[in-house]
C-alpha cells in the first residue's frame, strides 16, 4: 500500500492531489496533515509519498501540524521508508533534515532539466512542468543533488543512505491540468510542448522501487 501526505491547504487547488492520487498503482491511501495533524499509520505501509502544497514550510507558526509531519518525516528516514516528496514534499523533507526554503516567486513553465543517474529517472523525458514558487536553497543533511535546473540548482535530491527521493516538480501535472495551473498560478509559454513530458512514469518507477526494496 502506498501512503499519500496530502498538505494542500485550499481545497481550490487539490486537484495536483487528486491527480497524484490518480497516477499510483495499487492500493493508495490519503492521510490529510492539515486536517488531521498528528501521525499516520504506518500499518501495512509499502512506501510514502508527500505531496504538494500552496502553503510555504517556513509558516509553521500558522500550520502547525507541519511539525508533526516534520517529525514523522524524521521516522520515516530513520526506519529507511521507501519516500517521495513532491513539490512542497520536496522542501519540507530538506527543511526537516536542518536544510532551509526561500520564496523567490511564481515559476510556471516548461524547463529542460539535467535529470541524474537514478532509477527514479528510467525512461523520464528531461522536459519538465514545473509550479512552485519557493525553492530549496539549502539541502538537508544527507541530502545530495539528483536533478539540476539551469535557474536552480536543487530541482531534485535523494539521501546518501535511506531510500528518500525528492522532486521540485510535480510528476502528476500532465496536459490535463494546464488549463487549471495557468488560470490559477499563471503560466509561461516556451518553445517546450507538453508533447514531449512524461514524468508521470517517475511515479511507477519509484512504486516499482519501493516494493524491490520491501520485499
Amino acid at each position: 500500500m502506498i501512503l499519500v501526505l496530502e498538505n494542500e491547504v485550499d481545497p481550490r487547488y487539490r486537484y495536483f492531489g487528486e491527480a497524484l492520487v490518480s497516477h499510483l498503482p495499487g492500493e493508495v491511501t490519503v492521510y490529510d496533515y492539515p486536517a488531521q495533524g498528528g501521525r499516520p499509520s504506518l500499518d501495512g505501509v509499502e512506501a510514502v509519498v508527500i505531496g504538494g502544497s500552496t502553503a510555504g514550510v517556513y509558516e509553521a507558526d500558522d500550520h502547525p501540524w507541519m511539525d508533526d509531519e516534520k517529525a514523522f518525516i524524521l521516522d520515516l528516514v530513520e526506519a529507511r521508508v521507501p519516500t517521495l516528496g513532491v513539490c512542497f514534499g520536496h522542501q519540507l523533507i530538506n527543511e526537516a533534515l536542518g536544510g532551509r526554503v526561500e520564496h523567490r516567486g511564481t515559476h510556471a513553465k516548461l524547463e529542460t532539466v539535467d535529470l541524474g543517474d537514478d532509477p527514479l529517472f528510467e525512461g523520464v523525458n528531461d522536459v519538465i512542468p514545473a509550479v512552485h514558487g519557493d525553492f530549496v536553497v539549502e539541502r538537508g543533511d544527507g541530502m545530495d543533488v539528483l536533478a539540476a535546473a539551469d535557474y536552480y540548482q536543487n530541482f531534485a535530491t535523494r539521501h546518501r543512505e535511506a531510500p528518500v527521493w525528492t522532486v521540485q516538480f510535480h510528476p502528476e501535472f500532465t496536459a490535463e491540468l494546464l488549463d487549471a495551473v495557468r488560470e490559477d498560478f499563471g503560466w509561461t509559454d516556451t518553445e517546450r510542448s507538453f508533447d514531449d513530458v512524461n514524468a508521470v512514469k517517475l511515479l511507477a518507477n519509484f512504486c516499482s522501487m519501493a516494493r524491490k526494496i520491501d520485499a
